[in-house]
């Protein structure tokens, strides 16, 4: 299997690589000449999750650089259990991205040298062939350069879009990248950083070791893990992610796949905002949204009661029974007026 896939890489390699040289001789010089970054560029700073990037704020459009590297690398996918993972950034999702409308963005993928197979990305905030794959298609140790200009505000996705591409992305090559609307988001307390995903492991959900890849299971669209943030718990005990009473919270919430669509819920909670599918529409008092795979959405709501809330796919034997659940725990003053509970 792994000498197939090895073959079929290389195949491809060669095969876009040359598309790739061929499209940049004949149409990058004059697009490239537009858009390209020149004089002083800023390199914008990049986040794992949970985490996100400081809000732009009301600043002007202005040239931005960034850089993010695959990263082939063993980590754990539950306790005991271990997973080759494909990422960008070494974290899956991979590394949050933030910028806003007008901004012209030179953009690096580099693929790490310790890397056995090509990657490229595909961000859904670009407009142009392939959302910058024909243009980063790289082997391992080998880095591309693309530029574009962030036309359309929203939550966007990104991802390997290397054939076999739903491999890529079922070892982990995903995240989101934010482009801001002029004038940039209203302020709130709390930003999180949340991405689901599948995962087709040989052994059943548990089992110790290191697992493998499983084709089969993948097109039969049939995983054995539903993760949040790439791997089970990591949104419980050290990774439970806080706010305090009062705080307004939200949530950028991405659906890598890549193939199930989830159902995000918080258990407890209404979302007062939801941008539906990432865009500029915002519906109001939501209790679950949808989010497609390779899409997203952004949801917030205020915390009025302390306590544990749950976090989950409300699709719930994925929850309970495949990982999808983490939790966020508010901590401040008893709110009676809204919640008061009368258990002994």
């Amino acid at each position: 299997m792994k000498k197939y896939f090895l073959t079929l890489a290389t195949l491809l390699t060669v095969i876009t690589l040359n598309s790739c040289k061929k499209s940049s001789t004949e149409s990058n010089s004059a697009d490239t000449e537009k858009i390209s970054v020149s004089g002083n560029a800023e390199e914008i700073k990049l986040t794992s999750p949970p985490f996100v990037p400081a809000a732009i704020g009301d600043r002007a459009a202005k040239k931005v650089i960034v850089r993010l590297e695959t990263i082939e690398k063993t980590g754990e996918l539950a306790d005991g259990t271990q997973y080759n993972f494909w990422t960008f950034g070494g974290s899956v999702p991979g590394s949050f991205i933030r910028a806003r409308v007008g901004d012209e963005v030179e953009f690096h993928l580099k693929n790490n040298e310790n890397s056995t197979f090509p990657h490229n990305i595909d961000l859904h905030a670009v407009n142009g062939p392939g959302g910058g794959a024909e243009a980063t298609f790289v082997a391992p140790g080998k880095e591309a350069v693309f530029n574009f200009k962030a036309l359309n505000p929203g939550l966007y996705v990104y991802h390997c879009a290397t054939a076999p591409v739903g491999m890529h992305i079922a070892n982990g090559m995903y995240g989101l990248i934010l482009i801001e609307p002029e004038g940039g988001l209203p302020k709130v307390d709390k930003e999180f950083y949340i991405m689901q995903g599948d995962f087709y492991t040989k052994g059943k959900f548990g089992d110790k070791g290191m697992q493998e890849f499983d084709m089969d299971k993948a097109i039969a669209e049939n995983p054995e893990y539903v993760v949040f943030n790439g791997k089970t718990g990591s949104l419980l005990g050290e990774g439970e992610l806080q706010a305090k009473v009062g705080e307004t919270v939200r949530f950028f919430v991405g659906n890598g796949g890549p193939n199930l669509t989830s159902s995000f819920h918080v258990i407890g909670e209404i979302f007062d905002r939801v941008y539906i599918e990432g865009g500029s529409t915002i519906n109001e008092n939501v209790q679950t949204t949808v989010i497609p795979p390779g899409g997203a959405a952004i949801v917030e709501f205020k915390a009025t009661v302390p306590g544990e809330y749950v976090i989950v796919d409300h699709a719930l034997f994925r929850a309970f029974n495949k990982g999808a659940l983490g939790k966020i725990k508010i901590t401040g003053a008893d709110n009676p007026k809204v919640y008061k509970s009368n258990k002994q």
